[in-house]
């Protein structure tokens, strides 16, 4: 039997020219035969199958029975499977398990933790794949394996690659390079994936009974030439590749790019000096990514409505590509997106990366509420915890009031995380501490060291239990998921594979989240007019347009990848790819996208960050040859983008009036809110708006305001029903005061420097109080709730609040005292602004008339504290009780509430957002 190869030129033309040497090849001896089912072609895709059956049917016409199509990897799939051979993740862990023993090697990648081992495997393991690919056959075809007479040519070849670097160099890597030699020949076994696909190979080849054809864009590789050379020995094998000599290519382009033509044995003489393109090439300078992505887009739909239907954007920049996208589906355009992104970019991964941040942080409040509001967390959890049956409706609304309430809980407690705290804090919601109980049930399952197969079944038992493995089936990336977890250690038929290693939580999420990383997701493809592909998916391909983003010198070519171990002239003596092979197929890629369609467009942003950005050097190149042979430039295309005509709306200050609205109760604190601005009212009051307490292991100053009202309500009505000499009450204070810290700071550290800021005030406060109770006042009580009936024109409001204190003297008058963490000057200003109405408020609420009113300092000025009095006191409760029904009774009448609030009281304003001052 024999092996013969076609070159054929890189053109438009390419498939009828295959589907030509295909039938000559099938037809020897009998121009009419019109069965071909006998022969076999291997394609790089299985979409390739559809362009060289309409070539041959476009030949033949009629009816005939066409080849079996299929790719290598579909055609070694229709064997029986090899046993033994192990899974990538068992194959990577396994590796992990045995480097993590070495304490040397953490030191000489300066790994911190064994996770940080995890790339380092996966890297090795890649490299071991790239040797094993270059030199498998040469160790099959000498039959010693590594360790034979053959294994020493190996030996003597891996040399003398080390040779070509310098001797520092070489004593450097030396610690490397042996460790790649180890792994790479303890790889070398049954249980190795790329061994074991060649040997499949090797017996499709031996049982060879049909002829094939081999057709691609590249050479083939070493492996799939040793197969194609063995497939020959049994049957004709007939190899169609694409002609990368001079004389097949358009003499602009070998000019251009000399570095991509393949060397003739002999001299190369083009048969003409035409130098123009056969392409409508075309260049696009955008002035921003937005500019990129709007060029982009407004090209593809005026390809469209100019009748196109097989267009292409190949990605070299991602994100200008997945900004088209977003446009092109904005206006109803959908995009196959053939390149797909990181499976660990999609929502139903992150609910796993979620679930695993929670197990980490033991309960943390941040990570439990990611968690909890991921919709696909308890959307299928049992019914108790959902009350009861309902439908799907139902089900999102009572999840989403069941989180709310958590969430409310937990920063309404300042609760930060840990399991048993998050419960405790749910105490009065028994439906939703349920609930997170599962979650902390399910989470101390993840302890301790187990091995995969252990790992995978208590992540899928967790998964079902928290009704996450049924979002995930819903979910097409979720099902993905839900495979490579299963697939990270399949069950196994061999009594051999224990996958006995035992692995930590935190190295099990490494490898997880490895697996997520690594894999591609691409979703279900319908329409396939607009199509997203890398540069190296157009190989052998024809559209009636393309559009490449990207062609910049960051992006074309790509940037090379990190090689570590070996520099270029290393791996070029091993016969691995290196920098300049993999930019030589990139640009011959290039080459191929603009031979084989007939029009082609090349963006780029001109500017970044204020720089210019030129194009890539390879396009640059292409302009100086046509220069140099007084050829037609390139042009510029500017898509022209539709104008379109709004009117200004210039914004206003909002001023919304809800006389439905109306409040029927009233604080002091919301009728210093509707003073300071009568649209912070309308939306936190009459809305009920509000933003969320914020999680914070430092306590605030309300916390310490709140400690200090529990300490002196304590300590005055201890005074109160059982007096003490005056030298003896510092000393309550200070007990009292210390029982309470001492509570407070075994839960927070951080408010030590609180106790110590209050244990200055101690002495000062006990003194002033002293002097106020020899004035004739006495403490009644304190932290008072009050409602009283403000009666108005056609309805009551009912005013409310607390009091933290009312005094009383001997003549029977009662004062109002209100505490404030401030300092005396900071108390008289707010008085003085008049623009505070709290002291007049409590004397509107009390039962009982009250004569006078002050705040009390509790921060000292001169090492002393004392109180403020209110001015005119009775006159202010009387002004304010009529100002009250004039503003309440105005709302109800419809009248606007504007933004109108001062530039202090907008600075820390929560719902400054919604008015959106400074924007009118």
């Amino acid at each position: 039997m024999s092996l013969k190869s076609i070159f054929i030129a890189p053109s438009a033309n390419f498939w009828p020219a295959a589907a030509s040497a295909l039938l000559a090849s099938c037809r020897v001896g009998d121009d009419g035969m019109r069965d071909f089912s006998h022969w076999r072609v291997i394609l790089p895709t299985f979409a390739h199958a559809q362009q060289l059956k309409a070539a041959l049917s476009a030949q033949l016409g009629g009816t005939f029975l066409p080849p079996q199509f299929f790719t290598l990897s579909g055609l070694l799939m229709t064997m029986p499977p090899l046993p033994n051979v192990l899974p990538a993740s068992e194959r990577l862990m396994r590796l992990y398990a045995e480097l993590r023993q070495h304490g040397w090697l953490k030191k000489l990648f300066t790994a911190r933790r064994n996770t940080d081992l995890l790339p380092l495997a996966q890297t090795l393991l890649a490299l071991s794949d790239e040797l094993t690919q270059a030199m498998l056959p040469s160790l099959h075809a000498g039959g010693d394996g590594v360790d034979g007479s053959d294994g020493d040519e190996i030996a003597q070849r891996w040399q003398h690659a080390l040779e070509q670097l310098s001797p520092d160099a070489r004593k450097l890597l030396s610690d490397e390079t042996q460790l790649v030699w180890s792994i790479w020949k303890s790889q070398l076994d049954a249980d190795d994936a790329i061994a074991a696909r060649f040997s499949q190979m090797l017996q499709l080849a031996e049982s060879a009974s049909q002829p094939m054809v081999w057709i691609s864009s590249v050479a083939p590789e070493p492996l799939e030439q040793a197969f194609l050379d063995a497939y020959a020995r049994r049957q004709q094998v007939l190899t169609i590749t694409l002609d990368w000599r001079a004389p097949a290519l358009l003499p602009v382009y070998a000019l251009a790019w000399p570095e991509m033509v393949e060397a003739a044995a002999g001299p190369a003489e083009h048969a003409t000096h035409d130098y123009a393109l056969s392409t409508e090439l075309a260049l696009c300078a955008a002035q921003s990514v937005e500019d990129e992505a709007v060029q982009g887009a407004q090209m593809v739909i005026d390809w469209l409505q100019a009748g196109k239907s097989n267009l292409a954007i190949v990605a070299q920049d991602r994100v200008v590509a997945r900004r088209i996208r977003a446009l092109l589906e904005r206006a109803q355009i959908h995009v196959a997106d053939e390149t797909g992104w990181k499976l660990s970019t999609t929502r139903a991964a992150s609910a796993i990366s979620a679930w695993f941040d929670v197990i980490a942080a033991r309960g943390e409040t941040t990570a439990l509420l990611d968690l909890l509001k991921s919709p696909f967390v308890l959307k299928a959890a049992p019914t108790d915890l959902l009350h009861g049956e309902q439908d799907e409706q139902d089900s999102i609304a009572n999840k989403s009031a069941l989180v709310m309430k958590i969430e409310l809980l937990l920063r309404r407690a300042n609760v930060l995380g840990e399991w048993r705290a998050v419960t405790g804090a749910l105490s009065a919601a028994p439906a939703e501490q349920k609930a997170v109980a599962l979650l902390a049930q399910q989470a101390g399952l993840f302890s301790g060291r187990k091995n995969l197969r252990d790992w995978i079944a208590t992540t899928t038992a967790a998964l079902d239990t928290l009704g996450i493995s049924a979002a995930l089936n819903a979910d097409s990336a979720g099902q993905q998921i839900l495979q490579l977890l299963q697939n990270i250690a399949p069950p196994g038929n061999d009594p051999g594979q224990d996958y006995a290693a035992l692995f930590s939580f935190p190295e099990w999420r490494a490898l997880v989240n490895l697996q997520l990383d690594d894999t591609s997701f691409i979703s279900a493809i319908n329409d396939r007019r607009v199509v997203m592909l890398p540069l190296n998916g157009a190989r052998l391909r024809s559209f009636d347009a393309v559009l490449m983003v990207g062609a910049d010198a960051d992006h074309l070519p790509s940037q090379p990848q990190e090689t570590l171990f070996f520099a270029n002239t290393v791996r070029r003596e091993l016969g691995l790819a290196t920098r300049e092979s993999r930019q030589r197929q990139q640009l011959r890629d290039v080459v191929e996208l603009l031979a084989m369609n007939p029009q082609v467009v090349l963006s780029w942003q001109a500017h970044k960050d204020g720089e210019p950005n030129p194009v890539s050097p390879w396009i640059q190149r292409l302009q100086l040859a046509l220069a140099r042979v007084a050829a037609p430039a390139l042009p510029e295309l500017r898509a022209a983008i539709a104008v379109q005509s709004l009117q200004p709306a210039p914004s206003r200050m909002p001023a919304p009036a809800a006389a439905q609205l109306t409040p029927g109760r009233l604080t002091a604190s919301a009728y210093n809110s509707f003073i300071a601005c009568p649209y912070q009212f309308f939306a936190r009051r009459m809305l009920g708006l509000a933003s969320l307490d914020e999680l914070s292991d430092l306590p605030e100053k309300r916390d310490y305001g709140g400690w200090l009202h529990e300490i002196l309500e304590t300590y005055h009505e201890a005074q109160r029903d059982q007096p003490l000499p005056l030298p003896q009450r510092e000393a309550l204070l200070a007990a009292i005061s210390k029982k309470l810290f001492d509570a407070v700071i075994s839960k927070n550290a951080a408010a030590l420097g609180y106790y110590a800021r209050w244990q200055k005030v101690i002495a000062p406060y006990v003194a002033w109080a002293n002097e106020h109770e020899a004035a004739g006042w006495r403490f009644v009580f304190g932290e008072q709730a009050y409602e009283k009936l403000l009666p108005l024109a056609d309805r009551d409001l009912t005013l409310h609040g607390r009091i933290d204190r009312i005094d009383e003297n001997d003549a029977g008058e009662r004062a109002v005292l209100d505490y404030k963490t401030n300092n005396l000057l900071a108390l008289n200003k707010k008085l003085k602004d008049h623009e505070d109405h709290q002291l007049a408020f409590y004397g509107l609420l009390s039962d009982r008339p009250v004569s006078s009113a002050h705040y009390v300092a509790l921060e000292t000025t001169k090492d002393k504290v004392g109180d403020v009095s209110a001015p005119d006191y009775e006159q202010a409760q009387g002004a304010l009780a009529a100002q009250i029904k004039i503003n309440v009774e105005a709302i109800a009448g419809g009248v606007g509430l504007p933004a109108n609030g001062v530039a202090s009281v907008c600075q820390y304003c929560d719902v400054r957002g919604l008015c959106r001052k400074g924007a009118w």
